[in-house]
């Protein structure tokens, strides 16, 4: 499957295993990492979570826009929720394309579009405080933490 959402540690050559094939020139990734200062605050550790139906439906589509837009190119997503320790691995996108070009823009283009569309939020723990943060508007605040998955 090209598209995951995984609880487990991310192998970054899975992903690169995904999309690699005979005919590509080019295969770029972006790997996303729990830092340990965002906006000069020391970050303790996160929590992901998602709406996980919605939010793999939302990561086929970008797979598929990527696809459509970029001919002959592969697309692999696999985002991580749970518990994420600073410096492990949140996101790994494999983009494979037969231009470097293509392969950077279009890897470009699908975390960004992850960061639009997809229902992933991550609470912060810092040394003083805890923030949800949600993926369209920056932060989103609600009253008891994240919205509950539809049934």
């Amino acid at each position: 499957m090209n598209v995951e959402i995984t609880y487990n540690p991310i192998s970054i050559q899975d992903a690169i295993d995904k999309v690699a094939r005979r005919d590509v020139g080019a295969i770029t990734t972006f790997i996303g990492t729990v830092r340990e200062l965002t906006h000069g605050r020391k970050t303790l550790h996160l929590i992901y979570e998602a709406y996980e139906s919605m939010a793999l439906k939302k990561l086929q589509q970008i797979r598929t826009e990527i696809t459509e837009k970029w001919k002959n190119s592969e697309v692999a997503i696999i985002h991580r929720l749970g518990r994420l320790e600073i410096t492990d691995i949140a996101v790994v996108i494999a983009v494979s394309t037969p231009h470097r070009k293509d392969a950077y823009e279009a890897n470009r283009y699908a975390i960004e579009r992850i960061k639009e569309i997809v229902p992933i939020w991550k609470k912060e723990y810092w040394e003083d405080g805890e923030e949800w943060i949600g993926n369209q508007q920056g932060t989103i605040s609600y009253p008891s933490g994240k919205p509950k998955e539809e049934e």
